[in-house]
């Protein structure tokens, strides 16, 4: 499916990854002199734990999403798997495959015709790197004030559930009073497609219309006689103005809010990934609970006027703007009790004048057929001056009841033994979603509430809280198995912590791109974030892994963080550009889910960077400074003997 195929598209740089360290650790090694089989079985030796931590970390941080509840679990299941067995044979082929393709292809070679340029050497390290590890403290320092004033742009980035698409569709479902027949409709729909052509002029791709029929209904279906009032317009923009369809969808509004007795909702189409994710109602609703129906109303009222005034929303409908005009008769008991006739009689007695009494049957061309009488239709006037028989006398039916006409609910909705309404709306991409939120609960605030009375805030957003929560969880947990995974390939508490440095230096990169983009967090950026945790640290492992190998051949600390240094430099920036440019197709937005993919990309590959250079500058100063406390502590350690 989908997800499969994007999981092999977010780990096809990173597959290249192990065989591209093997690889260089051979070239290197007979660059310095080795025989070609001495440099495969020793550069293969010297980075096989490396590489081997650095994808079982990978690997452990997609178990978490695989056992994840809710959407964000089902939807990255499928992806997770696929790049968790992905890696494993890259693993395979990295530490078998590779080193017997090498031994064989270049058995016939010199060392002289794997020699790689000057500029790839990169001279200017190791000095570089000396200079560094002088200003240690300071580069630290730094680092620290770097990712703090980056944690202060995470409020101005803003979150939401899902990111959203550029769909050049919509449809805007419209309803007429009551009682209006097809005809009429038809003709209403009509001119009003023949309008939001001309305000549209130019834009439009292709415009049907449909009368008769649920708003939801498809051109296969057919319209009814219960639902001639109701109608949809479906209009499709052009490709290039797929971005301006909340323009196009709000100069349709202004007009049709000029139209009497018409009530409009719109719907833009998503994608249908988008679609199974989502919610199938408005984006942002709000939920009123309570037991009266009138004060339900009442708030649910106060509510849309108060939304009004949010400029991240539009399109303010309610559960209780389509309701259907009815003739309410409320007999008064009191009068009944007095012309001594029960309720139910002067019920009866109506049902029997508007609904028909039966009167006996008769034969028709051989068929015995019911015979009903009932009276034709009747004017409100008329109805009130039924004559109802109580005993002997008769008395029009306005002397024992109420006659009103009232407009009932569209819907009855309980949720939790409660009746419950609901306020919804359109949302404006412009502005994050978790901030649009934030001042509508401001706004609903001052809506006073009776007791027993709940306003809440659901719909995307109790997804979006949901699918947070979730991923959060998922990445505490990812990082602790890391952490795990680390520990015992370096059996040391102090280095792991070391290497898990590089995941907020990632994080700074992702949150610093959608700042300089201007886009919002979402579910997908979560997800890239969270590959993160793994992908990021595997530059630091093969720098740490190297120094730990130099350190115990008798190289001091310094020396061989320097000689480690310019010796991974060309993996650890070769394995991270292979990454990033796999993950750019992403980014460009080809293809329907193009917006789903490319935050999840666009976190990855902006971690990466910034991973990629710190790692380079900062781990090394980070490692001598854990290591110098490890040796103190262990000085001061008294010895057991």
């Amino acid at each position: 499916n989908i997800m499969t195929l994007g999981g092999l598209a977010l780990g096809a740089g990173r597959l290249v990854d192990d065989a591209i360290v093997v690889l260089e650790n051979i070239t290197r090694n007979r660059d310095e002199g080795m025989s070609l089989r001495e440099a495969v079985i020793v550069g293969t030796g010297q980075v096989g734990g490396a590489i081997t931590a650095s994808t079982v970390t990978t690997i452990v941080v997609f178990l978490p999403i695989v056992y994840l509840r809710g959407a964000s679990g089902e939807m990255f299941k499928d992806q997770a798997w696929t790049v968790a067995f992905a890696l494993i044979s890259s693993l395979f082929v990295a530490m078998l495959v590779i080193p017997m393709l090498v031994s064989t292809l270049f058995r016939k070679k010199k060392s002289e015709s794997v020699q790689l340029s000057s500029p790839m050497q990169f001279r200017w390290y190791p000095k570089f790197l000396s200079k560094i590890l002088e200003m240690r403290l300071m580069v630290i320092i730094l680092s620290i004030v770097f990712m703090g004033l980056t944690a202060l742009l995470i409020p101005k980035l803003g979150s939401e559930y899902m990111p959203k698409s550029s769909s050049s569709e919509f449809t805007i479902g419209l309803k007429l009073p009551e009682g209006t027949n097809l005809d009429r409709t038809q003709s209403t729909i009509q001119k009003i497609e023949g309008t939001v052509r001309e305000l549209l002029a130019g834009k439009i791709s292709m415009i049907y219309s449909q009368a008769g029929g649920d708003i939801s209904t498809t051109t296969t279906q057919t319209a009814t006689s219960q639902n001639e009032n109701v109608a949809n317009i479906k209009v499709f923009l052009k490709d290039e103005y797929a971005k301006a369809t909340e323009d196009a969808i709000r100069s349709v509004e202004k007009y049709l809010k000029t139209i009497p007795d018409l009530d409009v909702t719109f719907t833009q189409e998503e994608t249908s990934l988008q679609t199974t994710l989502g919610t199938s109602e408005a984006p942002f609703v709000v939920e009123v609970k309570g037991k009266d129906y009138s004060e339900i109303e009442k708030i649910i009222n106060q509510s849309k006027e108060m939304l009004r005034k949010n400029n991240g929303l539009y399109n303010i409908t309610t559960s209780l703007d389509q309701g259907t005009p009815e003739v309410e008769v409320a007999v008064d008991r009191f009068k009944t009790s007095y012309y001594n006739v029960s309720v139910d009689n002067v019920i009866n007695q109506i049902k029997s004048y508007l609904s028909g009494a039966s009167a006996g049957t008769m034969e028709k061309e051989g068929e015995m057929k019911a015979i009903t009488i009932k009276l034709g239709d009747l004017s409100l006037h008329q109805l009130e001056d039924l004559l109802i028989t109580a005993g002997t006398i008769k008395v029009p039916l306005s002397s024992l009841a109420v006659v009103r006409t009232v407009i009932s609910p569209r819907e009855i909705t309980r949720r939790d033994q409660s009746r419950t309404s609901y306020v919804y709306a359109m949302v404006n991409k412009s502005r994050p979603f978790d901030k649009i939120v934030k001042d509508a609960g401001l706004q609903l605030k001052s809506v006073p509430l009776p007791a027993n009375y709940r306003i809440a805030i659901t719909g995307e957003e109790l997804k979006r809280k949901e699918s947070m929560s979730n991923l959060t969880f998922a990445l505490v947990l990812s990082i602790i198995l890391v952490f795990m995974v680390l520990a015992a390939e370096f059996e040391s508490i102090i280095q792991p912590f070391v290497i898990l440095l590089t995941i907020p230096l990632a994080v700074v990169g992702t949150i610093l791109t959608f700042f300089i983009l201007g886009k919002t967090l979402n579910m997908m950026a979560y997800i890239g974030i969270i590959m993160l945790g793994g992908i990021a640290v595997s530059n630091a492992i093969i720098l740490i892994d190297r120094i730990n190998q130099l350190r115990l051949t008798g190289l001091n600390k310094k020396d061989s963080i320097i000689t480690a240094g310019s010796q991974r430099i060309r993996p650890i920036l070769m394995t991270s550009l292979t990454t990033i440019f796999a993950l750019v197709p992403l980014t460009i937005g080809i293809g329907e889910s193009a917006s789903l993919r490319s935050p999840m990309a666009l976190a990855v590959i902006g971690g990466l960077v910034t991973s990629t250079i710190l790692t380079l500058i900062v781990i090394p100063c980070v490692y001598w400074v854990f290591d110098s406390l490890s040796e103190m502590i262990t000085r001061k350690r008294p010895v057991n003997e």
